[in-house]
């Protein structure tokens, strides 16, 4: 957790760690009607990939076959996913993300309260696409355009840990990049 300072100058504590990074990402704002019924989500069943099968194999080198194999077609199945569901094509957006939240640039004004879909795509090391949503909290005119606080809403905490480990695997990035200087 890392201390930061709230707009009436009191220390509190974040709940997740934060990093920037440049994403695919699109943002639309929602219905009355969309906001009751949204959850967040990724983009293909996260259950039907995690699940496995009820007997191990007693063979090792079959198990580590098998292994590899499926995670070859996960692969593949997320790849084509990302292509059906509109992600190949997306605008990359310089962000702050953590856990809780994100932060981006917008040439569009949004309102305190509204309520965004952020359609993504997080690289930890393989592409995953995300559907989150989330409430404008944050609001400011800046000289490029506005600067936009969201807190994520109805999200699970599969899909939370996902957002959480790309903060993880972007913040060892970053330190590698900073040794190899």
């Amino acid at each position: 957790m890392s201390k930061i300072r709230d707009n009436l100058g009191d220390d509190c504590m974040r709940e997740f760690s934060r990093v920037e990074a440049y994403i695919p990402l699109s943002i639309r704002i929602l219905s009355e009607k969309e906001k009751e019924k949204v959850k967040a989500r990724l983009s293909y069943d996260i259950n039907l990939l995690l699940s496995k099968p009820s007997e191990e194999p007693s063979d090792g080198a079959l198990a580590e076959w098998l292994k590899v194999l499926n995670q070859k077609l996960d692969f593949l199945i997320n790849i084509i996913t990302m292509e059906q569901k509109g992600f190949s094509n997306l605008p990359f957006h310089k962000v702050d993300i953590s856990g809780g939240g994100m932060s981006f640039i917008s040439e569009c004004p949004y309102e305190l309260g509204d309520f965004l879909e952020l359609k993504m795509v997080l690289e930890t090391p393989s592409p995953l696409a995300l559907f989150l949503y989330g409430e404008v909290i944050y609001s400011e005119a800046i000289a490029d355009g506005y600067k936009i606080g969201v807190k994520f809403i109805n999200i699970e905490e599969e899909v939370r840990d996902q957002i959480v480990k790309f903060v993880f695997y972007r913040e060892r990035q970053i330190l590698r990049e900073k040794r190899s200087l």
